[in-house]
């Protein structure tokens, strides 16, 4: 629930000051992305002490050590199974996993259909700019088919993921996508797989302007941001732009969003059932014996 009292957003009020500068590189939509996160959780009234940011390895993941809350920087494509664990432990916690394309879909994206199958209660931000920026470059499962990468210096031949699809086909049951140039709609979207009762999937199309835009000739951070309008709106901003941002149109928003047993609250009612069976039980042995 909104806290009507709450005093107005200062993201500073929700950072560790002395990780300041941030490692990011200039037009980096990562920060845009952080900054929508923390913006939803203050809206929320969520307490810092009852936030639990787990994250991976690469530029999304170092996310995670900005943020003044109990934050857990893990193994390559091991954040959802971290996640997985502390919310089963922690069901008072807001559990929150700040992921990449490559850290999600590649080395972890078996962690990934599972937790969408599971449901569990948690919040995976998985923030999309198609390359392994932190490593040097590499491809990525989401990498646009000829794409440049240090490893696709022929461009890229592989079809590439759509992981709102991927996610729903595994039952997610919220999926969900923005952009950072939207950023009121990126904080909204995240505010409101926050508040579902279940496991939320929420793609974040970010750009790497470095690694990524240099390769590609995608132009400044700026440029790259615009090439994001012409995918959204391609009857407004397609002649605008030579290259397109990406090589295919995809819808955000809200995509999907059922409501299904939530994991842990269903595997707590099955272990307390089994519990007070095994008490019964244990209670008419003992009065079988008294007879």
């Amino acid at each position: 629930m909104i806290v009507d009292s709450a005093p107005a957003f200062d993201v500073r009020d929700y950072l560790r000051l002395e990780m300041m500068p941030h490692f990011l590189c200039p037009g980096c939509g990562h920060g845009i992305a952080l900054r929508a996160l923390l913006w939803a959780i203050h809206e929320l009234g969520i307490d810092k002490d009852k936030l639990a940011v787990v994250s991976g390895i690469g530029c999304a993941g170092r996310l995670s050590a900005y943020i003044d809350a109990n934050t857990f920087h893990v193994t390559h494509g091991r954040p959802l199974a971290y996640a997985t664990g502390l919310a089963l432990a922690r069901p008072d916690l807001h559990v929150v996993v700040i992921t990449g394309d490559g850290d999600c879909l590649a080395i972890g994206g078996n962690h990934l259909i599972h937790a969408c199958r599971r449901n569990l209660k948690l919040t995976c931000l998985m923030l999309n700019n198609e390359v392994y920026g932190m490593t040097g470059g590499q491809v990525s499962p989401t990498t646009s088919e000829s794409r440049l990468t240090t490893t696709t210096p022929l461009g890229n031949s592989e079809p590439n993921f759509d992981a709102c699809a991927l996610a729903a086909a595994a039952g997610a049951s919220f999926v969900g996508r923005e952009v950072t140039h939207h950023v009121p709609k990126l904080k909204e979207l995240i505010r409101a797989g926050l508040e579902h009762p279940g496991f939320a999937f929420v793609e974040v199309l970010s750009d790497c302007t470095e690694i990524f835009g240099r390769k590609n000739e995608l132009g400044s951070s700026a440029e790259m941001v615009l090439r994001q309008k012409s995918e959204l709106r391609p009857s407004a901003y397609r002649d605008t732009v030579d290259t397109p941002f990406r090589s295919n149109d995809l819808p955000t928003g809200i995509l999907t969003k059922t409501e299904r047993p939530e994991y842990g609250m269903a595997y707590r009612k099955a272990a307390a059932a089994q519990r007070a069976n095994t008490a019964a039980r244990a209670s008419a042995g003992v009065n079988e014996r008294k007879a």
